[in-house]
């Protein structure tokens, strides 16, 4: 009788096991509710990009307004 209660509780299968645990995480998050952090992303003052890939965008911006003005007050000066 002690070996068949015993084996009841020892030997559960591997789907009950993750069950259970997946319940103990549950019932652990519901006692947290409220005391979370507004977010989980770190913040910080990093630019998503770097500042090469900045640079070049800044170039081909302004760059492009030159070439596209030359061209506007070129085909008036004609």
């Amino acid at each position: 009788s002690l070996n068949g209660g015993l084996s009841l509780s020892v030997c559960q299968t591997t789907s009950r096991r993750l069950a259970d645990r997946k319940t103990a995480k549950f019932q652990k998050n519901i006692t947290k509710r409220g005391s979370v952090p507004e977010t989980t992303v770190k913040k910080g003052n990093d630019y998503p990009v770097g500042p090469i890939v900045l640079g070049f965008f800044i170039f081909v911006v302004i760059g492009s307004s030159f070439v596209i003005s030359h061209f506007a007050l070129g085909r008036y000066l004609l």
